[in-house]
């Protein structure tokens, strides 16, 4: 956006800003003197979630988790609000064994979670509704709450705050200022609710954080973690094939995920051509009509395959039919934690 332009969208949503923030600081201070209570349920509470609006890395956090908590026999299960879904209440996604309802009706990133970790699951507005009907439902002992840093109405065990490395280089920032002026749901100063901080450097290198960024997480149990790309997975048939098998192809890329950099630039990094995308917003819900563009620019730019994210996947497996004459893979990505011993011992400790 020009300059000139720029500086007249801060004059009309630099007051919306002020008020948006004034709001959220409201709330919180009715939290935290105890005029609005936090409930407790019947299970152990994680809440994975951030300060900012989408790109942050919480879905490989919570596999991370619940993969964790699972191999160490706990009966663990996972609730989500379910965003982007057609349906509303408490709906349970998966029992643990094989998905309930389709990604329309539960949303794309909990399908995500409840097929990779094979976990209870269910979406709810109401997290505390949501995570009693999972307990009644399913008997599950703890629940990993995947974005509710936000939702204080429910008690939780134990907080972790998401921060993606890339957003806390942008010093001084527009990104940095809160709702709708930037993208950030609340200010900084609400790190100080946070049990362990993740900050997440993606695919890019570990760098160091500013003073003031430092100042903030004193006293808070920081860890660094980064993704490692195990390969491309064919939609159709699950088959593995290693990235670098795809050195020098011309690949289309599609996706709809929020501050896609890191999944270009791993792509870029495995020497894929990836000059012909088709990026959507984040969360996209896929109609044929898009799957026949799909196919059209997939055939003029006479692509070798099609690539896209596991968040996508869930998605566009629907659509298997249509898209049966062209081979479509997905980059699978597994979250590594630096010093992962010590944040295991964190997230088990709560538990025992």
């Amino acid at each position: 956006m020009p300059k000139k332009y720029l500086k007249y969208l801060l004059v009309i949503l630099s007051p919306l800003a002020v008020l948006y923030s004034a709001i959220i600081s409201f709330r919180n201070f009715l939290f935290n003197k105890g005029i609005f209570r936090e409930q407790i349920v019947k299970a152990k509470i994680i809440s994975v979630g951030n300060l900012t609006v989408g790109g942050s890395g919480k879905t490989p956090t919570v596999i991370y988790i619940l993969k964790l908590l699972k191999k160490n026999d706990i009966n663990v299960g996972v609730l989500s609000r379910g965003y982007g879904r057609n349906s509303k209440g408490f709906k349970l996604v998966s029992d643990g064994n094989k998905l309930l309802l389709s990604v329309s009706e539960s949303g794309d990133e909990i399908v995500q979670v409840a097929e990779e970790c094979k976990v209870p699951a269910a979406v709810a507005e109401k997290r505390i509704l949501g995570a009693k009907r999972l307990i009644a439902e399913t008997g599950v002992k703890a629940i990993v709450l995947d974005d509710a840093y936000q939702h204080r109405w429910i008690a939780r065990d134990l907080n972790i705050l998401v921060f993606d490395q890339r957003f806390l280089m942008k010093r001084n920032s527009i990104e940095q200022k809160v709702l709708p002026l930037g993208r950030m749901r609340e200010s900084f100063s609400s790190i100080n609710r946070a049990d362990i901080i993740l900050i997440n450097r993606k695919f890019y290198e570990k760098r160091q954080l500013a003073n003031n960024f430092r100042e903030l997480m004193v006293g808070k149990k920081v860890f660094f973690s980064n993704y490692a790309s195990s390969g491309l997975i064919d939609v159709k048939n699950q088959h593995f094939y290693s990235i670098n098998e795809f050195e020098g192809q011309k690949s289309l890329v599609v996706c709809g995920i929020a501050r896609p950099f890191s999944f270009l630039k791993i792509l870029e990094d495995s020497k894929i051509n990836i000059q012909n995308r088709m990026l959507f917003q984040d969360h996209k819900e896929y109609n044929i009509k898009e799957i026949q563009q799909i196919r059209k620019k997939f055939y003029e730019t006479n692509s070798f395959s099609v690539i896209t994210t596991e968040k996508d996947f869930v998605k566009l497996k629907e659509f298997t039919k249509e898209l049966d004459d062209i081979d479509i893979y997905y980059l699978k990505i597994e979250l590594q934690i630096e010093n992962a011993d010590e944040f295991n011992k964190e997230i088990l400790n709560v538990i025992n």
